[in-house]
């Protein structure tokens, strides 16, 4: 009777702290500990670290605002970094949009052949960044290229790709947009798919052609992929570096050198660990700018 008791009772008390708020927390706990040792320390102490000297070898200096007043104000080659950044955004997240809407439109058209086209348009993001970085510049080269010779062949001069500053940008975003286009058509393509059918077929029977079906119900049926494409295309885009630290390592001169490469120079070659946090985090700050404008621009005009 005693052990009846004891039972009951040790339920009971179970089941009073399965429904206390605090016993889901026992749950995500582990993930908690994982995320505030990885993420959320890290980030406090890479901010602190912006406000600090520190070289690894001594102890961190405290130094205020001096990093983000250098870097702002003195630092030349920070602006320069940072125009190449945005110049490099600019030209890149509105193709690394446009370009896989229009395939995976193409691609969800029932073509012959299909599966190889939708196969070999995500065939490059399986490909290293280091690996595309050595690939493309072989093609690039400037006696041996393939695409120089393709131009002489049908009577263009050939070009220095990399070695020139007005080419190298240009051609680093060629090299981004072929090893990223693919996901971004994946991404639009399951988007494409989600939209419903009969909308089309209503719209059909209305009247509508080709371009008013793209128009009026494609591109508003796939805003919320279009948000999500294009926030993390300004993320990628703002921290481009693998490319151009294998295929220019910022050259010619500092035509391509953005300030990832700026923030990798001085936190691993120069031991500015305190320059370099700050650098990074007014990158953070450039980057948070971009997205909540997108946000904003592109959120009212969700439909479904």
């Amino acid at each position: 009777m005693i052990g009846v008791t004891q039972s009951a009772s040790r339920s009971k008390y179970l089941q009073l702290n399965e429904e206390h708020p605090l016993y889901a927390y026992l749950y995500i706990l582990p993930f908690l500990l994982f995320f505030s040792t990885f993420v959320l320390y890290p980030l406090w102490r890479g901010l602190y670290t912006s406000f600090t000297q520190y070289d690894i070898m001594h102890p961190p200096e405290f130094v205020g605002l001096k990093n983000y007043r250098r870097l702002i104000v003195e630092d030349g080659l920070f602006v320069t970094c940072l125009r190449n950044t945005l110049f490099f955004m600019l030209m890149n997240v509105p193709l690394a949009i446009t370009i896989p809407l229009i395939l995976a439109e193409l691609l969800n058209a029932p073509i012959f052949g299909r599966g190889f086209f939708r196969s070999s348009f995500a065939f490059p993001i399986m490909i290293a960044v280091s690996a595309t970085g050595i690939i493309w510049g072989w093609l690039l080269h400037p006696v041996f290229g393939i695409l120089n010779r393709y131009l002489r062949l049908v009577g263009l001069p050939g070009q220095m790709w990399l070695s020139e500053s007005d080419h190298a940008m240009p051609a680093i975003v060629l090299v981004s947009l072929w090893w990223g286009l693919g996901w971004n058509t994946i991404l639009y393509l399951a988007g494409r798919q989600e939209i419903p059918v009969y909308l089309y077929e209503a719209a059909r029977l209305d009247g509508a052609n080709t371009w008013q079906l793209f128009r009026y119900i494609t591109i508003p049926g796939l805003m919320t992929t279009t948000l999500y494409v294009t926030v993390m295309t300004i993320i990628a885009s703002s921290q481009v570096f693998g490319q151009i630290y294998v295929m220019t390592a910022g050259g010619p001169g500092d035509a391509t050198r953005t300030i990832s490469m700026f923030i990798y120079n001085n936190g691993f070659l120069y031991f500015k660990m305190g320059y370099a946090s700050a650098a990074a985090w007014l990158l953070f700050l450039v980057i948070s700018v971009f997205v909540v404008i997108q946000f904003r621009m592109l959120r009212s005009r969700i439909i479904f």
